[in-house]
């Protein structure tokens, strides 16, 4: 039998309970890793309320790809917490060779729509805390077991692969700081032979999505009725072979500091999402929105809203400056 890429490698996902989590903790077990799954939502206590997931779960699904799972509850928003986490690591394994902070939970506290001076600063810090203080803390204790053996990987987990505005302060502060995470701690790392970097989903088949769309994995595709962009959507195991093939990857230091999405890594390492598919978030999506500019007929909500977004994205990219010039007549003619 072949061995596994990532045979005897140790790995911790934060955020192993659900959605890219799962998906990145699945895909390093199927190639041979053992993965430390933590989380607040364990069996009987689930942390976010409506989500039936658990860390246990997870482990277990890592060990039936094939690895090994190990389940420990974690706040990372607790140093003495995210201590005990690693001293267990550096007891049972003496080693850490991926880290990956993807502590999230602030769905509920985006309030879509609203301009900054009107939001819930409660609501805001407390996200900005599980998004961005989580992986701090997580990342400076976890890192020193890397500096000794001087190796390692450190994966960001963000949303979106530009610097552009999500929508709403708060959310794009964690967005895009996770980004800035992953490219300053690779300047720290450079003298250790550690990588960080960070990574990006496209549309997401998460748990709660599928949900949303009233629909199963096994039937995701009648979802494509309620939204047309739905077609491009990939599941969280995507992400997870994107971040399997960094692991494995012995040049992985040339992306020291860089951002990628699961369909750019896709295409260089040559992998599928579960299905044989090989979405393109990215591409896709500038392609549907030309086509809406390219439409003659006047846009409903919903194009305008999707056009503003892509505006979005690319206004602070140079390199956009003529489609950015375009959407902006567009939306300056319509709204």
């Amino acid at each position: 039998m072949t061995q596994k890429p990532l045979q005897d490698r140790v790995a911790v996902v934060t955020g192993a309970t659900r959605g890219t989590g799962r998906g990145i903790a699945r895909m390093l077990g199927a190639a041979g890793a053992t993965v430390y799954c933590t989380g607040r939502s364990v069996k009987g206590h689930p942390a976010t309320a409506g989500r039936p997931e658990t860390i246990e779960q997870t482990a277990e699904m890592v060990t039936s790809e094939g690895g090994k799972g190990i389940a420990v509850r974690t706040d990372h928003t607790v140093e003495a917490e995210v201590e005990r986490l690693f001293a267990r690591i550096r007891d049972e394994q003496n080693r850490l060779d991926v880290l990956v902070n993807d502590i999230w939970g602030g769905d509920e506290m985006i309030e879509w729509g609203s301009p900054f001076w009107e939001l819930d600063t409660t609501k805001g810090f407390r996200m900005l805390e599980g998004a961005v203080d989580s992986h701090i803390i997580t990342s400076r204790i976890g890192v020193p077991i890397m500096i000794e053996q001087n190796s390692g990987l450190i994966v960001e987990v963000t949303d979106g692969d530009t610097m552009g505005y999500r929508g709403n302060l708060f959310y794009d502060l964690a967005k895009n700081a996770t980004i800035r995470l992953g490219y300053a701690m690779s300047r720290d790392l450079h003298a250790h032979r550690i990588t960080a970097l960070t990574v990006t989903p496209g549309f997401l088949r998460s748990e709660a999505m599928l949900d949303g769309f009233g629909v199963t994995e096994e039937n995701w595709r009648d979802g494509i009725a309620k939204d047309s962009f739905f077609e491009e959507s990939e599941t969280p195991c995507y992400m997870g072979r994107g971040v399997a093939a960094l692991a494995a990857d012995p040049d992985v230091a040339s992306k020291n500091g860089g951002l990628y999405s699961s369909g750019s890594l896709a295409k260089e390492y040559g992998f599928t999402d579960l299905d044989g598919r090989q979405p393109d978030w990215g591409s896709y999506f500038a392609a549907r929105i030309r086509e809406i500019l390219d439409n003659e007929e006047t846009p409903d909500e919903m194009s305008l809203y999707n056009v503003r977004a892509r505006m979005n994205q690319i206004e602070l990219d140079p390199a956009e400056k003529e489609e950015c010039a375009r959407l902006r007549g567009y939306l300056d003619r319509y709204e």
